[in-house]
Parts: C-alpha cells; structure tokens; sequence
C-alpha cells in the first residue's frame, strides 16, 4: 500500500485541477474571433489626447484591413516598418503603393470620423490630413509611438 500512496496522491491532486477546469467549460475554449475591420463601431467620449489617439489608429487601422480584405491585426504587423510594409504588399499580390495608400485612406477616414464625433477640432483634424498625407504611414505611426510618453495616464 505505501507503494501506490503516491500513485494515489498524485492521481487525486490531478483530479483537483482537472475536474474544476472542466467544470468551467476549460474542455469547450475557442479563441477569441478577430474583428471584423469592417464593421462600424461607435465613437465614445476619449477621457484624453492618448484615448483619442487611440481610437484614431485603431479606426485608421479598421478602414484600411476593410479596404484590403484582411485583419487589423495583419494590417498592424505591416505597418511597422517600410520593409514590413512591402512584404505584406508582396504577399497579398498588391503594389506597395497600393498598400500605403489603403492606410493613408484608412487614416484619413478615421480622421473625419474624430472630427464628426467632436474628438478632434476641426484645425487639429485639418493638420492631421495634412500629415497624413504628406508623410508615410509607417512614419506617422513610428513618430506617434515615440511621443506616447509624452501622453498622460
């Protein structure tokens, strides 16, 4: 008997997590679906310039993986960098060009819609075309990272 002791401890201490984590649906887990980048989604009151930035990016990000046919979250991984950028053209077939322009478009799109919704006035919104269309998305996002400190909260 002392030999199985353990056996049986351990067999135990495996019921203990197993049965709870089934009990709670752990066997029926599906991830969690991406966004559809299409789908509108509603503007709410930013509580500061970095929640208004945010909801900026992500609305610039949905309007161009709409306008490509792919995920905001491929879209992010291709706007990081200018390289990054001309791989994702290459591999959905487009010119670069085409690319960047999908995001500029995206980017200015949500531009319109912060303005619509009262988050940007409409000097500051009129700047950010200007930006947006004289500078190349990756660069606009790189430059936006880097003043995130700058933000409060």
């Amino acid at each position: 008997m002392r030999r199985a002791s353990p056996l049986l401890v351990a067999l135990g201490l495996v019921a203990a997590v197993v049965v709870p984590y089934l009990a709670l649906g752990g066997a029926s887990f599906e991830p969690t679906p991406t966004a559809d980048p299409c789908a509108t989604r509603d503007w709410r009151d930013p509580g500061g310039v970095g929640e208004a930035l945010e909801q900026i990016a992500l609305s610039s990000l949905d309007g161009a993986a709409c306008k490509l046919g792919v995920t905001r979250e491929e879209l992010v991984l291709a706007v990081r960098s200018e390289d990054a950028l001309e791989r994702f053209a290459r591999e959905q077939g487009i010119s670069r060009d085409d690319a960047e322009q999908a995001v500029r478009d995206g980017m200015l799109r949500a531009v319109d819609d912060a303005e619509e919704a009262g988050v940007l006035s409409e000097r500051v919104a009129s700047l950010a075309r200007r930006v947006v269309q004289a500078v190349p998305p990756w660069l606009v996002l790189q430059t936006l990272e880097s003043l995130e400190f700058l933000l409060p909260g």
